[in-house]
């Protein structure tokens, strides 16, 4: 049979002298260190805690901050389009007064051009009339001026007609 003992060659007594002197220390230690190094594990746990606890709260204030960005990014997108809505029918509004302001011009201009034209139009008439009797009177004086045959009265008479004729279409 193997002897255990010789083997590994441990002694009870060294055995038990070992077990004693652990138990020993470690009593010591707890009695003179334990709280000490209690008090940092606790100081290490607390400080680990506040580390998690504000890294949390960063987290929330970042997701806070983020949906107030995309919130503003939101309303400022809004008020864009409805300036952009604003400014297109101002622009919409002033390109008919514009239409409009040239529409009711070109008319005001086409009114003017045919109360000219009618004006003229007069003008020449009464200028035709008054050369017209002054013919018809010169002629008149001829005729009485000259006592004439009826042949010669309507040569005249037809020269007259000529005559205004003539005048009409150069005028």
């Amino acid at each position: 049979m193997i002897n255990i003992d010789n083997y590994l060659r441990l002694d009870l007594v060294d055995v038990t002298l070992v077990l004693i002197s652990t138990f020993l220390m470690v009593m010591f230690a707890k009695k003179y260190f334990w709280k000490y190094v209690q008090e940092y594990l606790e100081k290490r746990e607390a400080l680990i805690q506040k580390e998690l606890d504000d890294a949390s709260n960063r987290d929330i204030e970042s997701k806070k901050l983020l949906d107030e960005a995309r919130q503003k990014i939101y309303d400022v997108q809004e008020q864009a389009n409805e300036i952009m809505d604003r400014v297109e029918a101002e622009a919409r509004k002033n390109a008919e007064d514009i239409i409009n302001e040239a529409r009711t011009s070109a008319e005001r201009i086409k009114k003017k051009a045919q109360e000219d034209i009618e004006l003229e139009k007069r003008e020449v008439i009464d200028e035709l009339k008054d050369e017209m009797s002054d013919i018809a009177l010169l002629a008149a004086r001829k005729l009485v001026e000259k006592e004439l045959d009826t042949e010669t009265q309507r040569k005249y008479v037809e020269d007259f007609i000529d005559k205004a004729g003539e005048d009409r279409w150069q005028a």
